[in-house]
């Protein structure tokens, strides 16, 4: 992809709606249809406290690197079993934490035509709004969203970026190195797990893109109706997600049932990403996941997606598929990114399409 400039422009972007902030703020005893999941009510979410997804604890990583320590055998099950793991003691600073959650609380207080300082715009994913809108009879998810392409600089687009809070820049900015650091470290371990020269993975990733996505999901009368974030498996390589305030809702799918997850303060939620899945020839996978909301309080969370660098293809690693058959098909990132941006959020369907049928 020569021109980085252009590469969020014409792949595509989401149709406007109404911003669900503002229609939560109405207190309006029906809920618009086109938030009602009828099919919700047949869901079976797991009671059990027990089945938690594991924990990785980054500086037994980091210790472990001379030889293949048991974290780094914890890290490889984790991936393989799971593809989600709460990474505690993960080195980066908690006031960056703390101050990334602060300035996103600030942002969604905003009145709404402050925050529409930041709007999305026709045929591009970034903004305030909301995504993976593509038709106006699909069921919309309860909650809006901040976007905002991260990395490589030469994709930012600081009219999207909120000028208030004023710290809102630099702050961003910190995090989002912080976390990007952290994504590139735990692809070079897997690499190394996955059998391959860990350089090779780092290296496509090095210098990838990356995307933040704060979400605001508000509180719903009818929580058990409607769903702040439809079910989905990231279509990135790698997300780490931090929750900014103390309201939970994150749900992933474990054998058929829906298992919430209880954040750990201070850690990570990562997650295996659609992109993993494929270069590793589908010795891990991207699992699915959505948020649930809440009845009485807003939920706030922060989604860092760190992808391979523009010019990688998106294809099994070649290292991998030299014994085996490949499992998935190659595409351009370019080919990639509009085949995500133009598909609303639909379980796995997206790894479906790229899966090679023997």
């Amino acid at each position: 992809m020569g021109n980085e400039e252009g590469w969020t422009k014409d792949v595509g972007g989401s149709l406007p709606v109404e911003n669900v902030q503002a229609l939560a703020s109405k207190r309006l005893k029906d809920i618009p249809h086109r938030y009602i999941r009828p099919d919700l009510e047949f869901d079976k979410v797991s009671m059990d406290e027990s089945l938690q997804i594991p924990v990785i604890d980054m500086s037994k990583l980091v210790r472990n690197q001379s030889g293949h320590g048991d974290e780094l055998g914890e890290l490889h099950r984790a991936c393989e079993n799971w593809g989600f793991f709460q990474l505690i003691n993960h080195g980066v600073p908690a006031e960056v934490i703390e101050n990334m959650k602060m300035e996103i609380k600030e942002f969604f207080k905003l009145p709404l035509e402050e925050k529409m300082s930041c709007a999305q715009v026709p045929n591009d994913i970034q903004g305030y709004g909301q995504a993976f809108v593509v038709s106006e009879e699909q069921k919309l998810d309860w909650g809006d969203m901040l976007f905002l392409l991260s990395k490589p600089a030469s994709i930012r687009n600081m009219r999207f970026w909120p000028t208030t809070p004023t710290s809102f820049r630099a702050t961003f900015d910190k995090y989002s190195s912080e976390v990007q650091r952290i994504a590139v470290s735990l692809l070079r371990l897997m690499g190394r797990n996955l059998g391959i020269d860990p350089e090779k993975l780092r290296s496509i990733f090095e210098d990838g893109t990356q995307a933040i996505r704060m979400n605001y999901y508000a509180p719903c009368v009818e929580a058990n109706k409607v769903m702040g974030l439809n079910t989905h498996s990231d279509s990135t390589g790698l997300t780490l997600l931090i929750q900014a305030n103390e309201v939970q809702g994150l749900q992933i799918k474990k054998n058929g049932k829906w298992v919430p997850i209880t954040p750990i303060p201070g850690a990570f939620i990562v997650n295996i990403g659609d992109i993993i899945e494929i270069m590793s020839n589908g010795k891990y996978k991207s699992i699915e996941h959505r948020a649930a909301v809440n009845p009485e309080n807003e939920r706030l969370s922060i989604a860092a997606f760190h992808g391979p660098n523009l010019k990688s293809i998106i294809a099994p690693l070649e290292d991998l598929v030299k014994e085996e058959t490949p499992n998935y098909k190659s595409l351009t990132h370019e080919e990639f990114v509009k085949l995500v941006v133009s598909s609303k959020l639909d379980g796995k369907s997206l790894v479906g399409r790229m899966k090679l049928l023997h």
